[in-house]
């Protein structure tokens, strides 16, 4: 067993929790923050048999695509040191993935 901590963006979150309960696998969420533009981020906690990792990770990508942000001018001013001169755009989206393997697994009350 595994677990799969996967760290999104919220604009991400509820495609990737719909496909992942369509696919029979639980998830819970935790939400975050990220550091770098200080938005809203969420945790999955997902705990995977071995052999659907592979899945997962397809769900995973699948749900949360890469795109370009123009950050509002108050971001864009407080970290303008960060950036070359005229450059605006931030990539966000993907995932942070971590998998992790797991001894021990109990559901409490058993079902």
């Amino acid at each position: 067993m595994k677990l799969v901590l996967a760290i999104v963006q919220d604009y991400d979150c509820d495609r990737l929790l719909r496909s992942l309960t369509a696919a029979g696998i639980r998830a819970t969420r935790l939400a975050s923050t990220g550091g770098f533009l200080r938005t809203g981020n969420t945790t999955v906690f997902m705990g995977v048999d071995d052999g659907q990792v592979a899945g997962c990770l397809k769900l995973i990508q699948q749900s949360c695509q890469t795109r370009v942000e123009v950050p509002v001018d108050a971001v864009v001013a407080e970290f303008s040191e960060w950036y070359p001169a005229g450059v605006h755009d931030v990539m966000i989206g993907g995932a942070v993935v971590f998998i992790v393997a797991v001894d021990r697994f109990e559901r409490i009350p058993a079902a």
